[in-house]
């Protein structure tokens, strides 16, 4: 049997014995913030497990399309390197809700499977929950298992829950023997030995009990049935293949990528693992992007885009240097679109949504891998077995690495990642390199478009204006047919001159007019797939699908971000020449009033440099050199020494900027036509954004020298506050800021007398309490050092005794005990002082011998000060 028809068979099956049979659910799982993807066949039954949801049928039998990356489950590290492993499989699955129970499960399983199936009975054996006692009765005495075959396994075997939370229940497996070729020589060999011998082919949850996040469990209002079965595993036993991926559902994947590499399943184990890789992460691309998950940075697009770049990685191992996986996702989708035909109607935009993730990811891949490598040599050299956190951030922030990478090439090398440095390196990042437009919520109308083929043409390398049919509007997430005065809409036109935000570039603004039509367009932005998208409020009139529109930019904001663009090119490579070739992009902002930069470096830029750098960049904007934009193919531009920047994303065609001999960048954004158009640059800002990686903020033009006057009129007049030169002002602000270090000295040392002085005085302060010696009393200090100092003095004048001082420092109350030597046994300091502190809003301690503490109430001190003779004489030895 094929695949195709063992999942008939299921279906066709449960469908004679009255299950209703259900179709497959979205990967994305319909409001259940618990779980990332869906992961079981039961997830979209939970609420009807949970007696929230009452359907039209209490039977239910599905083929449900599941993901295990992230979360609980997640297989991920562990594809390509086992027999049985996917982040992507089908999961067989008959359910019933508060029908049958125990009993007709295991009926059901046990004729599917030999009478069904045809699997030899004495071929099969059962594992039940250790004390799950009425399964070990149906199994032996009503279908007949031997007890020998019936065996018991405890919470981590034979237990099942969804998640953390949840539906959950002891279960009964079924395993098949298949025999010496898939065992091992351990002679203890039996079910639930890993050699693949005995091997688990449906498991049957006896769903009784909802888990709550404490842990406890209830009993669900009634007991139902989860069963499970993986679609390729079952596969695999029947077509007697080795594994799963050698099977017609995925081998033709395999096939494909041996056609791609040139290189052979079998040949070497590497390229088995990388087949096997290529070959599930391309299915869980495909139907993941199918379900309206797109790759990004966060939640399930970050879980996608590491499983897509995993896959790139892996096809470095077999020689796939271009992209490939767009190609071997077309693949699943021949495979399986007879079964879900969803996936063959979004296979352009599928297509589309990898490629670009490819082009995003491979420019970099290689230089990431080689400074890995090169870091691993240095750690081997020097006997280091732990990967420091801070090059994997490196990686990560860098050049797009997700960390299972880092994991993978590290596997057989016997080195452990520095995960805690790295997630502190993380928690440091306070921004990234550039805002990024979130596509994570890509409405079905786009898709739509994008599954169609359509990518509208880009007009505005050539010019600003265009005319052009609108082919869709989208308002509140929907399509609609129009839009009228007031409303704030998206709109796709088959042609644009508005550049869509990529590549750090900020995208256009401007209008779309007709007769009575006035659109007002502000922001622009380009979806994975490549759909131009312009976002804005209908001024007046009404605007309608198929209507003829003219699109004109804002020809002085584009002008100005043509600028500052050209400016980060010319930047780049000025950086390269002031700091090294290590300077690489890793983000940028190109906007109409601004340019950030973002690159690697492991330094503070000394000012010195700072000042070499803008005056390189504006030697070349004053020689005025043409920029040259050329296109060409992308091989030809990659070998021609062309720059390939991580933000971009390559086509097979490329645009190729130069500036003479001096910079040459494949850049799909809009420049001016010489750098002398750019005017002014003027350097505003030098931070960090995360370890290895600096942030230059810059102006150009008019800005620039706004910022310029401003900066150069502070100073001037600065300079006539102090009656000095401008040139001459950092020499004279070093005399007055000496001049008034000097008077702080002279006002402490004078401070200093005066607490001498009170001190001499404070005898008929002083208070004798059971025979101790007590002074509590506020002084005029400015700082806890002043007032430790001048408690110091008290403490000696006293030589036995107990000192609490207290004083008001900006605002707040602060507190200083002190307890001489003698009297430490019986009075501790920090006791003292908590007592105190508490009564002005505050707390502390200290050691027996001196505490100190502070408050915010200090219109309470002189009553806390008060109080700490009636404290030392209640205390007792403390």
């Amino acid at each position: 049997m094929t695949g195709s028809e063992i999942r008939q068979k299921f279906l066709d099956y449960f469908e004679k014995h009255d299950h209703k049979v259900v179709r497959s659910s979205s990967l994305v799982p319909r409001d259940d913030p618990t779980l990332l993807f869906t992961n079981a066949g039961m997830v979209q039954f939970k609420r009807t497990f949970l007696g929230e949801e009452k359907r039209n049928y209490d039977r239910a039998a599905t083929s449900q399309k599941c993901v295990r990356a992230g979360g609980k489950h997640n297989d991920l590290e562990n594809v390509g390197f086992t027999a049985r492993h996917h982040t992507f499989f089908e999961m067989l699955g008959n359910f019933s809700f508060g029908d049958y129970f125990k009993e007709k499960a295991i009926e059901f399983a046990w004729d599917l499977l030999t009478n069904g199936y045809g699997f030899p009975p004495e071929k099969l054996w059962v594992s039940i929950y250790l004390d799950d006692d009425e399964a070990h009765d149906l199994w032996e005495k009503n279908i007949g298992v031997p007890r020998e075959r019936i065996l018991r396994f405890g919470e981590d075997d034979n237990f099942w829950a969804m998640g953390d939370t949840g539906p959950c229940g002891p279960c009964s497996e079924v395993h098949i023997d298949r025999g010496d070729t898939y065992g091992c020589d351990d002679p203890n060999c039996g079910v639930g030995c890993e050699c693949g011998r005995y091997l688990e082919i449906w498991n049957l949850v006896f769903m009784q009990f909802n888990r709550d996040a404490a842990g406890k469990m209830t009993p669900l209002p009634k007991p139902s049935i989860d069963t499970g079965m993986g679609l390729e595993r079952i596969v695999s036993v029947i077509q007697d293949a080795p594994n799963n991926y050698e099977t017609d559902l995925i081998l033709p994947i395999i096939r494909r990528t041996e056609e791609l590499s040139a290189k052979k399943l079998g040949d070497r184990e590497e390229y088995d693992v990388a087949m096997k890789v290529i070959a599930d992460h391309s299915r869980a691309a495909a139907f993941l992007i199918g379900d309206g998950v797109l790759p990004s940075n966060e939640g399930r697009g970050y879980v996608l885009r590491r499983i897509m770049r995993r896959a790139i990685r892996f096809g470095r191992n077999i020689g796939l240097e271009d992209p490939f996986l767009h190609d071997t996702s077309s693949v699943v989708v021949d495979c399986m679109k007879d079964v879900y035909p969803e996936l063959s109607d979004a296979e352009a935009f599928i297509k589309n949504t990898i490629l670009n993730e490819e082009m995003r990811f491979s420019g970099t891949l290689d230089h990431g891998l080689k400074i890995l490598n090169e870091t691993l040599s240095e750690l081997d050299a020097e006997g280091e077995t732990r990967i420091p956190g801070g090059i994997i951030f490196k990686l990560y922030d860098t050049y797009g690495f997700p960390v299972d990478i880092v994991r993978d090439v590290v596997r057989d090398r016997n080195m452990e990642l520095d995960m805690e440095g790295f997630d502190n390196e993380m928690r440091r990042q306070k921004e990234k390199s550039r805002s990024v437009t979130s596509f994570a919520g890509t409405g079905e109308a786009f898709t739509q478009l994008s599954a169609r083929g359509i990518i509208p043409e880009f007009t505005g390398y050539e010019t600003h204006d265009a005319e052009s049919s609108v082919i869709l509007i989208v308002r509140d997430g929907k399509e609609v047919e129009s839009a009228q005065t007031g409303d704030s809409i998206e709109i796709v036109t088959e042609k644009t001159p508005f550049y869509g935000e990529s590549g750090g570039q900020a995208g256009d603004t401007g209008k779309i007019t007709a007769d009575g039509l006035d659109v007002a367009i502000e922001d622009t932005i380009k979806d994975p797939a490549g759909l131009i998208v312009h976002k804005g409020k209908v001024v007046s009139g009404r605007i309608t699908k198929g209507r003829k529109v003219a699109l004109t930019v804002d020809s002085i904001s584009r002008a100005k971000t043509a600028c500052n663009h050209t400016a980060t090119h010319i930047l780049h490579a000025v950086l390269k020449e002031v700091l090294g070739e290590h300077v690489k992009q890793s983000g940028s902002l190109v906007a109409p009033d601004r340019l950030r930069f973002d690159f690697t470096h492991f330094s503070q830029i000394d000012p010195d440099d700072l000042d070499e750098i803008e005056r390189r960049v504006n030697a070349w904007i004053t020689r005025n050199t043409p920029v040259k934009t050329v296109s060409m193919n992308a091989e030809d531009a990659f070998r021609s020494g062309a720059v390939a920047l991580f933000e971009e994303k390559y086509g097979d065609t490329v645009r190729v900027v130069s500036l003479g001999d001096f910079s040459r960048e494949l850049c799909g954004g809009t420049h001016t036509e010489s750098t002398g158009n750019i005017g002014l640059f003027k350097i505003v800002g030098e931070s960090n954004v995360a370890a290895g990686i600096r942030r230059l903020e810059a102006l150009t033009g008019a800005e620039a020298l706004t910022h310029t006057q401003k900066i150069g009129r502070a100073v001037r007049e600065a300079a006539a506050l102090v009656k000095e030169k401008p040139e001459d002002l950092p020499a004279r602000i070093e005399k007055i800021l000496a001049a008034h270090r000097a008077l702080e000295k002279e006002l402490e040392r004078a401070k200093l007398k005066m607490a001498v002085r009170a001190a001499d005085e404070s005898g008929s302060e002083i208070r004798t309490i059971n025979g101790v010696k007590v002074l509590a009393k506020k002084v005029e200090v400015d700082s806890q050092a002043a007032l430790r100092d001048l408690a110091d003095r008290f403490k000696d004048r006293l030589q036995s005794g107990i000192v609490v001082l207290g004083g008001v420092a900006d605002g707040k109350a602060i507190l200083t005990a002190m307890v001489t030597g003698d009297l430490t046994k019986r009075f501790h300091a920090g006791n003292i002082i908590k007592e105190t502190a508490a009564r002005v809003g505050g707390g502390g301690g200290g050691r027996p011998d001196m505490a100190q503490a502070g408050g915010s109430k200090p219109e309470n001190l002189d009553k806390a000060l008060e109080n700490v003779y009636k404290l030392v004489e209640s205390m007792q030895v403390l």
